[in-house]
Order: C-alpha cells, then sequence, then structure tokens
C-alpha cells in the first residue's frame, strides 16, 4: 500500500472537519467557488448528498471557511474485469479572495491521505478545469458523447416483442428502488453508483425551483410481463415558434437500457414524443448502442467531451485490481511527484482475462511514463498507443507499446452516467 505523510498546511491555516451544521457556510462557499443565480435559502431546501464524515474545510481563524473538499466512497466500482473501492473527489472549492495561497495543494494532499488510509486505491472526478487536475497526476480515463436528435430519426428496425413502456413523473419514493436496481447492475468500467441515501435524493430531485425552463423529471421505463428491464430519465422544454408552432425539445438525462430490444424501444419512445422536434442526449458512452441503430448517425450533430478523470493512488493495488484483455510481460517505469512510493519500475504480468501480479523489479524497462498516463490508460478507454502518440509515453523495447496497449485496452468504453 502506498503510504503519504499527512501534508502540512500553509502557514496561518486551519483545517475543519465539517458537519451539517455548516451546511449554509458549506452553499455559501460553493456558490462564491463556482457562481449560480439561485439563492442560499433555495440551495438549502434541496436534497443534500455530502458526506459530512468526508467533508473537510480550511479556515484562517477556526471557524471561517474559504475552501474545502469531499469524497464518496464508491465502493465495488467496475473496472475492467473486477471491482474496486475508488474514492471520488468532489466539492472542491475556494473562495476568489483566497486563491493563490496553495490551500488546492493542501487539500488534494489531505484527499491523496485520507483516500489512501481508507484503502481506496484510486482517486476519479470530474474536472470543472481540467488544466487543474493534470497537475495532481490525474489522466482523461473517459469520454462522453453528445447527440440532438431530430424528432422521428429512423432507427434499424429491431424485434422489441415482449416489452411495454411506462412513463411517469419521476418520484423518489416510486421509482428509486428501481432506478438504483438497474443503474447498479452496469458493469461498464467506470460507472459509479449512488449508494447512499443522499446521493439518490439529490440526483432524483424534482424540484420545480430548478427547472430552468424545462418540466419536471419524467422516467420512462421498459417493462417485461411487469418487470423494469431499462429507464430513462428525461424532460422537456416548452418552446413556441412566433409563428405559433411548437418546438419542443427533449433533455435525456440518465439512460439505462441492457439489452439491444429495450435500448430499441426506449429511444423509439424518446424520439416520437409530441409537440418535440428534437431529442438532446449527453453523457452517453462513445459505443453507445444508438450510434449503431440510428440510420443516418451523422445529422445527430455528434460531439464528445472529457469526462472521467483518473487518479492512481496505490499503483500495485490498483493494476493489480483490474484485468487485461491481451498478454502482458512489461516494465513499466513510472514517476510521481506527488507520491513517489508509486514511482520507480514495476513488473505487470498477465494472460488475458486472468489475475495479474504487479511487483518491483529491477529488469530493464519497456515503456516509461508518468502517473498520469498511467491513470489515463487504466480503465481501457485512453490507449497507451494515443499517449505515445502524443508523445507522453515512451517506447524502450520493441513491439512493447502495442502488445501494452492491446492489453490495456477493453471491449467496453468506461463511462460515468452522472456528474459527482
Amino acid at each position: 500500500m502506498t503510504q503519504t505523510s499527512r501534508p502540512a498546511l500553509p502557514a496561518g491555516i486551519h483545517e475543519l472537519a465539517l458537519g451539517e451544521d455548516r451546511l449554509r457556510d458549506v452553499l455559501e462557499l460553493d456558490a462564491w467557488a463556482f457562481a449560480n443565480s439561485h439563492t442560499i435559502d433555495a440551495l438549502a431546501e434541496l436534497p443534500n448528498p455530502l458526506p459530512w464524515d468526508r467533508t473537510r474545510g480550511l479556515s484562517p481563524d477556526g471557524h471561517q471557511l474559504v475552501a474545502m473538499h469531499s469524497s464518496y466512497r464508491f465502493s465495488s466500482t467496475p473496472v475492467p474485469g473486477g471491482r474496486l473501492d475508488l474514492s471520488g473527489l468532489t466539492w472542491v472549492g475556494v473562495h476568489p479572495q483566497w486563491r493563490r495561497r496553495g490551500l488546492l495543494r493542501a487539500m488534494i494532499a489531505a484527499h491523496f491521505a485520507n483516500s489512501l488510509a481508507r484503502s481506496e486505491p484510486i482517486s476519479v472526478l470530474f474536472a470543472a478545469e481540467p488544466a487543474i487536475y493534470g497537475r495532481f497526476g490525474y489522466g482523461l480515463a473517459a469520454r462522453a458523447a453528445s447527440l440532438t436528435e431530430a424528432r422521428g430519426a429512423q432507427l434499424r428496425p429491431l424485434d422489441t416483442e415482449g416489452l411495454e413502456i411506462r412513463i411517469e413523473t419521476l418520484d423518489f419514493d416510486r421509482h428509486n428502488d428501481l432506478v438504483g436496481a438497474l443503474h447498479s447492475g452496469v458493469d461498464r468500467p467506470g460507472w459509479v453508483t449512488r449508494s447512499t441515501e443522499g446521493q439518490q435524493r439529490a440526483w432524483l430531485s424534482n424540484s420545480p425551483a430548478f427547472t430552468e425552463g424545462r418540466e419536471l423529471q419524467r422516467i420512462l421505463v421498459a417493462e417485461r410481463a411487469g418487470t423494469p428491464v431499462g429507464y430513462s430519465i428525461f424532460r422537456r422544454k416548452p418552446v413556441w415558434t412566433d409563428g405559433g408552432y411548437p418546438d419542443y425539445e427533449v433533455q435525456v438525462l440518465e439512460t439505462v437500457a441492457p439489452e439491444p430490444a429495450v435500448a430499441h424501444l426506449i429511444w423509439s419512445r424518446l424520439l416520437d414524443l409530441d409537440l418535440t422536434t428534437k431529442v438532446r442526449s449527453g453523457m452517453l458512452p462513445i459505443d453507445d448502442p444508438l450510434f449503431s441503430l440510428l440510420v443516418d448517425v451523422r445529422v445527430t450533430d455528434p460531439t464528445w467531451s472529457d469526462q472521467l478523470w483518473l487518479r492512481l493512488l496505490d499503483v500495485p493495488t490498483a493494476l493489480a485490481g483490474r484485468q487485461y484483455q491481451a498478454p502482458v510481460d512489461a516494465v513499466i517505469e513510472l514517476t510521481d511527484a506527488d507520491l513517489p512510493d508509486n514511482a520507480g519500475r514495476w513488473l505487470l504480468q498477465a494472460e488475458p482475462f486472468a489475475q495479474a501480479r504487479v511487483s518491483r523489479t529491477d529488469r530493464s524497462p519497456d515503456l516509461r511514463m508518468d502517473v498520469r498516463e498511467l491513470g489515463a490508460a487504466y480503465l481501457g478507454g485512453t490507449s497507451l498507443s494515443e499517449l505515445a502518440g502524443a508523445g507522453l509515453v515512451e517506447e524502450l523495447t520493441p513491439t512493447s507499446l502495442a502488445r501494452a496497449s492491446a492489453a490495456f485496452g477493453w471491449p467496453q468504453a468506461p463511462m460515468a452516467s452522472w456528474i459527482f
């Protein structure tokens, strides 16, 4: 297990353990860090997902809150061919007046130390500003796709006999168990689940104060013989043209469709709602079946964006905790400026789809890279060859790059379906 000492705080700064009694202060700081148009009173009425035992603040006087961070424990999260406990860094913010004083670096160091103490070998996050987290060793491990489909976009035919659809207003008490059971059944790498009631209530909150011109959230449930087998959460935005014609937009927030027929039926219904002219689908895996189901994907204006950023905290535990899709016997020479226990030469050996072996070695290295690049490749969504093409991975022995790239890949693209 990689070890790290408790980081020193900047001079004159104290760490605070934050509890629910500091909720308004937390919301005030978050509003300063990210800016929003809602009042603190309105925000305080919403379900809050923070795990208070993992939430820490920084203060110049022992009370005033000028910076904070928290994390979620994502237990048994899918990684290629395995499951590991991940630490999801979240709610990282610094008041504008207190920037450039080393507070963020102190919080990241504390997050690393706390995660390792909890036996969480990997940290993941969604980056508000990607340039910030790369310098702390986070690599781009997952990408998401977005589509804008016209109403009635044609899908290739597929047999959906035996499936039925019901569409309802989203309600926590009625739908949380259904959503949780189907969502947690997905085995896609990086697919973090909402395991606490706070996370679940925050995600399924249907407050009218935050519709932003759209209706309340709806849920479309696919069933077979009365048993839910898939769902999609969506909402429509009512728009009328100057000529009096409807120009509604459907925003798809999350879809879980584990079977081809279920995916076909769900998207068929989303693409044919009355009054609508377009369907915006964000947060799709780049290998989502919708790309292949669409007769003409080009008219959807597809785009991609960065998604999960991943940081290896305990390299041997993380590398041994996943499987590899091709044989690998390689020495990786690693640099890690923040967690020096990760640096050095690691021998990675594995047969396809079997338990890997990771150990220290004096053998000559085959590949050289920083922990950031190893984190980017870890879930199989960014290839080592791609990184080498950018000059970020160095091949030291012939064919080692191609063999390692094949091994680190995975049949399913990684993704998380919700921003935490």
